[in-house]
Formats: structure tokens, C-alpha cells, sequence
């Protein structure tokens, strides 16, 4: 029988969210084992002098908890 656990990451990226969402994922396999899935909860964009500074993403991510 497997446990899982669910958390939530924020990450950014001044490119897109598509490049948000890679280094969040590149980031939670540095930090956590057993990655195993992972979906957007939200997308917003942080705005500069009304320029898109940064796209941000908040992922969950599935992680299975070893014995």
C-alpha cells in the first residue's frame, strides 16, 4: 500500500508559464522523493509599468512517501 502527500509550490519565471511550471517541477525533484505528478491550482502575472514582469504559477505536487 503507497501513502502520498500532496504540497503546494509557488514558482516564476519571466519567460512563460510553460518555463514556471518546469522550474517548479525541477525544483521539487531537487527537494522531494518520489515525485509523481503534479497540476496547476492558478496562473497570474506580475506586472511592471504595466508589462508582464513574471508569470507565476502555484503547482500541487504528488510526492509517494517511502516505509
Amino acid at each position: 500500500m503507497s501513502v502520498a502527500r500532496v504540497t503546494e509550490i509557488i514558482s516564476g519565471s519571466p519567460k512563460s508559464f510553460q518555463d514556471a511550471i518546469e522550474e517548479g517541477i525541477d525544483r521539487a525533484n531537487k527537494t522531494l522523493k518520489n515525485v509523481e505528478g503534479a497540476w496547476v491550482k492558478d496562473q497570474s502575472v506580475i506586472l511592471d509599468k504595466g508589462k508582464i514582469k513574471e508569470y507565476r504559477v502555484v503547482l500541487k505536487v504528488t510526492f509517494v512517501l517511502s516505509d
